[in-house]
Formats: structure tokens, C-alpha cells, sequence
């Protein structure tokens, strides 16, 4: 089993030495994790598994009853090749076993997107009636008018809202910060949220985040994913809260909103992570190939003078 000390020095070393991002840091630590679990069920540490074992237990993990997908165990791949790294560096083995796999080839899926329509129809479902509701319609209004990830909605805090500006300051991926402008809708929300909820929520307790639980305490990822799954259940949607950051995108560019601008307000450090977003739905590419394809047996020939 991995001792306390090193587990602490592992982190430093992510940290300070590779300055990972405190999300990045958790989710290597909760790949070790599992990857310990797994060593233990072999009766070994986890310094000592070797390149065999770690392919074994990653398809273990990719066959399960409920699989990861590629996404998962190139993170998780990642998090041992950073572990056994620092086992090199702290002599505690000879090599890094897990440098010799394969990352596997990522897929270039087209992201979930909801319709202005379903948005409303998710966003119209919260009951306005306690403080927890309002505090979920600021925040669901909040991420998809600012395209937030979820994140970056736990992370926010109040010194980070520029309400009158009609902007707040967002610390994203590798902590890099960038100025979003919200929406008339979500500056309205987020502004009754903090007069009329929250209040009621921190009952006078000192907490930093914009959006707390029924405790006062800063909101928990899993508790926005919770409570969006809810909601999305009960009108019969299929989405998860990032959807509505994939839908902001989408609606944006839809718009004629420029792909770069869509990049910072995103803040993607690729524009090529942004293109995903310039697809045109299939059924509409199939309309298109239809109407103007002169093979398709349903062309629409333009009149002379309409060409």
C-alpha cells in the first residue's frame, strides 16, 4: 500500500514540480487509487506492478459492468505514468512501467447539444420556492449563458462577480483566467439568487463560493450533476450538465458569433478543441444533399437570375 508520506510527496510533485491544476491533481489521485485497489486484489503494492499488470488492469477496467471510455484511460494511463515517474525519481524502482503504453487514439465525438427550446423547458422545471431553487436556476442560467464548465462553476466566488459590468472573472484549465459576459437572463438570476437564497443557505456563515448546498458549503460537482439529472428526468430529456456549455457553443456559432470569439469566451487554448463545434447536424445535411444535389431526384433547379 502506498504510505501517507509518499502519497503527500506525490502530490507536491504534481503540484510543484509538473504545476498541474487542482483538478488535475484529484483526478490523478483518484486514478492511483484505483489502480491500488486493483494491485491489492493481486496481493502487491502498487509501486511494484509491472507493465503486464497495468495492461490487464486497464482492460479489467474498459470491460467492467460499467466501462470507461477511451477519455478515462488515457487520464488514467497518464496519472500511473506520472506516479511511476516519481516512484524513478524517488528510487523506491529501477523504471516506469506504465511508459511503454500506448495512450489510446482519442475519438472525435460530436458533443451532446440541446435545443433553445429544451433548454428552456430544463431551466422552466426548478421550483423557485425554496432557496435551493433559485440557487439552481442562477446556476444552471449562469453555465449555459457563459458556457462554463462545472468546474469552473464550483470554483467561482464572489470577488470573481462583476454584476453591473455584466461579467465575471473565470479561472479555467492550467489556471488560466479569462472575463466572460453573462447574459441579461443570468445577471437577473444570479442576482436574486444572492439577494433572496443564499443568504438563507450560508445563514450568516463566512463561504467564498458563489453557489453553496443546504449546508453553506461550497457546492460539490457531484451535487450539480445530481440535481441537473433531475431535472433533466423529469421532463424527459437525455443531458448532462455540460451539455449546456456544449449547447452555448453550438447556439453561439449558430448565431454567427466568430469561431475565435467562441474560443475565448470557451477558453480553449486550441481553436482546433473549438471546431467540434461547426458541425451541421446529419439530418440537415441529408435535407441539403436533397434539395441541391443535382443526382438526388429532388433537386431544386434555381430559376435564370437566382443562380
Amino acid at each position: 500500500m502506498v504510505s501517507t508520506a509518499m502519497l503527500d510527496r506525490f502530490t507536491d510533485y504534481l503540484r510543484v514540480e509538473l504545476r498541474l491544476s487542482r483538478q488535475t491533481v484529484e483526478t490523478y489521485l483518484r486514478e492511483c487509487t484505483a489502480a491500488e485497489t486493483y494491485a491489492r486484489s493481486l496481493g502487491r503494492d502498487l509501486e511494484a506492478l509491472n507493465t503486464a499488470d497495468l495492461i490487464d488492469y486497464l482492460v479489467q477496467r474498459q470491460n467492467a459492468d460499467e466501462p470507461i471510455d477511451q477519455r478515462t484511460v488515457a487520464k488514467g494511463l497518464s496519472a500511473l505514468r506520472s506516479f511511476y515517474q516519481f516512484c524513478v525519481l524517488e528510487q523506491v524502482r529501477p523504471d516506469n512501467p506504465a511508459s511503454t503504453i500506448s495512450s489510446p487514439r482519442g475519438t472525435h465525438r460530436l458533443p451532446g447539444v440541446l435545443s433553445v427550446e429544451e433548454v428552456e423547458l430544463i431551466l422552466e422545471e426548478i421550483d423557485l420556492g425554496s432557496p435551493g431553487g433559485l440557487r439552481d436556476r442562477a446556476l444552471f442560467e449562469l453555465i449555459y449563458s457563459c458556457g462554463l464548465r462545472i468546474s469552473e462553476a464550483v470554483d467561482l466566488e464572489l470577488h470573481n462577480l462583476f454584476l453591473e459590468e455584466g461579467l465575471i472573472l473565470v479561472r479555467g484549465k492550467g489556471d488560466r483566467e479569462r472575463m466572460v459576459p453573462l447574459g441579461d437572463e443570468a445577471i437577473r438570476w444570479v442576482k436574486r439568487y444572492l439577494r433572496e437564497a443564499r443568504p438563507h443557505l450560508v445563514r450568516g456563515r463566512p463561504e467564498r463560493a458563489v453557489f453553496v448546498n443546504r449546508l453553506g458549503k461550497r457546492l460539490s460537482r457531484k451535487g450539480m450533476w445530481k440535481r441537473f439529472h433531475e431535472l433533466t428526468c423529469a421532463v424527459g430529456i437525455e443531458a448532462k450538465v455540460h451539455t449546456l456549455r456544449h449547447s452555448f457553443a453550438t447556439h453561439m456559432l449558430e448565431g454567427g458569433a466568430d469561431l475565435r470569439a467562441v474560443q475565448e469566451l470557451l477558453g480553449h487554448a486550441d481553436i482546433g478543441t473549438t471546431q467540434i463545434y461547426t458541425h451541421i447536424d446529419t439530418e440537415d445535411l441529408r435535407k441539403y444533399h436533397t434539395r441541391y444535389h443535382p443526382r438526388s431526384g429532388t433537386a431544386v433547379i434555381p430559376a435564370q437570375g437566382e443562380q
